[in-house]
C-alpha cells in the first residue's frame, strides 16, 4: 500500500507541475537534478500462510446459512474471523478440495462433489493468492467441472495448481509473483477414487502413485528452471482420520525435501491435523486439517484446523528458505445454521499443540501462537 501510494503521489505532483516542469519557451518538461528517483529494493523475505481443505457439504448448516433469498450463497461470513490472518500474509494458500458446479447448481456432497461456485468468491475475498486442487475428487464432476473449477479461480485472481485445462498447461511451471520475489508451486493427489482419467487428457490432473513423487520432482525442477526463486509443494494423501502421516506419506515428503527444487511440503486429505516437522533444516506440514467441512464421522475431531506460515528469508545465491515457522490453530465452529472458522479454543488448542509437536517440531523452533 505505501508502494502504491508514492506511485499515486508522483502522478499528482506531475499534474499539477512542479519541479522539471517546462517553461513558455521549452513547453517540454525536462529532469530536474534535485529529484534522485530509485527503483524499490527487492524483497529480502515474505510470509507464507496456509491452510486445510476446503469442503461444502450440502444440506447442512454452512449451506443452509449461506443462502440468500434469491437462491444464491454468500459465504463471505464463514472466513471473517481469519480474514487477517489470510490477507496480511504475503501469500496465501488454500487447498480447494471438490470441484465448482454451474451457477444455480445442481449442487452435490459427498460422495461426488459438485458445489457452489460462491465458494471461490469468498475463498478470494479472505485474500487468498493460490489454491491447490488436485485430489481425489478433482474429477468428481468430469472434466467439464475441471476446467469450470480452474477458470472460475482464475477470474477470481486465484492461481490453481495441479489440474489443467490443456497438456501445454500441464507442463508450464506455475509461478506467482509475490511482491517481486517469484515463487513456483507443484501439487498432486495419491487418488482420484477410481475414476479414471479422461482418455486424451490424462495430464489433467497431478496423480502421484505415493510414495513415488517422481512427477512432482520433475514440476519443481521445470518451476526452478522458469526462474522460481522458493518451490513449494502440496500434497494430497494419504489416510484420513488418522492423525499420523503413514510411512509412504513420510517417505514421500522426505523425497520431496531432499530434492534442492523444493523448500517446503504443505500436506492435505486426512480431514484432521497432523505433525510438522523440520527435516535437515527444511520444513513439512504433514496434515493441515479441514479448513471449511462438516463431516459426519463422530470421534474424529475433524474440526480441528490449523494455520500454518512461515517466513521465507533470501540467502546469499538468491533464492529464499524458510527461517521461521509458526502455526496458529484454528477450529470451526459450527452454529444453529451458520459455520465460521475462528481461533481455537483451550481445549482444541492444547489437542491441537500435541498433535502438531510429535515430531519434534517445537524443539527445533515451531512457534505455536493463539490466532
Amino acid at each position: 500500500m505505501r508502494r502504491a501510494a508514492a506511485v499515486l503521489g508522483v502522478l499528482l505532483l506531475a499534474a499539477c507541475g512542479g519541479p522539471g516542469e517546462g517553461t513558455p519557451e521549452n513547453p517540454e518538461r525536462v529532469p530536474d537534478p534535485r529529484v534522485t528517483v530509485t527503483a524499490p529494493a527487492a524483497p529480502e523475505s515474505f510470509t507464507l500462510v496456509a491452510t486445510g481443505d476446503v469442503l461444502v457439504h450440502q444440506g447442512r448448516a454452512l449451506t443452509e446459512g449461506a443462502r440468500r433469498p434469491d437462491g444464491s450463497y454468500d459465504f463471505s461470513g464463514v472466513f471473517a474471523p481469519v480474514a487477517g490472518l489470510i490477507g496480511d500474509a504475503d501469500l496465501a494458500i488454500c487447498h480447494l478440495e471438490t470441484p465448482i458446479a454451474e451457477a444455480g447448481g445442481p449442487y452435490r456432497g459427498y460422495p461426488s462433489f459438485a458445489v457452489q461456485p460462491e465458494i471461490v468468491d469468498a475463498l478470494a475475498g479472505a485474500g487468498y493468492d493460490l489454491c491447490s486442487t488436485a485430489s481425489n475428487h478433482s474429477l468428481d464432476d468430469g472434466f467439464d467441472g475441471l476446467v469450470r473449477t480452474i477458470e472460475a479461480l482464475r477470474a477470481a485472481g486465484i492461481v490453481p495448481s495441479g489440474t489443467y485445462r490443456s497438456e501445454p498447461e500441464s507442463v508450464a511451471a506455475t509461478l506467482i509473483d509475490v511482491g517481486g520475489v517469484t515463487v513456483g508451486h507443484v501439487a498432486a493427489t495419491f487418488s482420484l477414487n477410481g475414476v479414471p482419467l479422461p482418455a486424451g487428457r490424462e495430464w489433467s490432473v497431478d496423480v502421484a502413485d505415493v510414495p513415488d513423487v517422481g512427477g512432482m520432482l520433475a514440476a519443481a525442477a521445470r518451476a526452478r528452471a522458469a526462474g522460481a526463486q522458493a518451490v513449494v509443494a502440496s500434497l494430497h494423501c494419504c489416510a484420513e482420520y488418522d492423525d499420523d502421516p503413514t510411512g509412504a506419506q513420510v517417505t514421500a515428503v522426505r523425497t520431496l525435501l531432499a530434492s534442492p527444487d523444493v523448500d517446503l511440503v504443505l500436506g492435505h486429505h486426512a480431514h484432521v491435523v497432523q505433525p510438522i516437522e523440520s527435516i535437515d533444516g527444511e520444513w513439512a506440514a504433514y496434515g493441515l486439517g479441514n479448513h471449511l467441512a462438516e463431516h459426519a464421522t463422530r470421534g474424529y475431531p475433524t474440526e480441528d484446523s490449523v494455520a500454518a506460515r512461515f517466513t521465507f528469508t533470501r540467502g546469499a545465491d538468491g533464492r529464499f528458505t524458510v527461517t521461521a515457522a509458526e502455526a496458529v490453530p484454528l477450529r470451526i465452529e459450527v452454529g444453529a445454521g451458520s459455520v465460521r472458522i475462528v481461533p481455537a479454543d483451550p481445549e482444541s488448542f492444547a489437542r491441537i499443540a500435541e498433535v502438531l509437536g510429535r515430531r519434534g517440531a517445537v524443539q527445533a523452533g515451531l512457534d505455536i501462537r493463539p490466532g
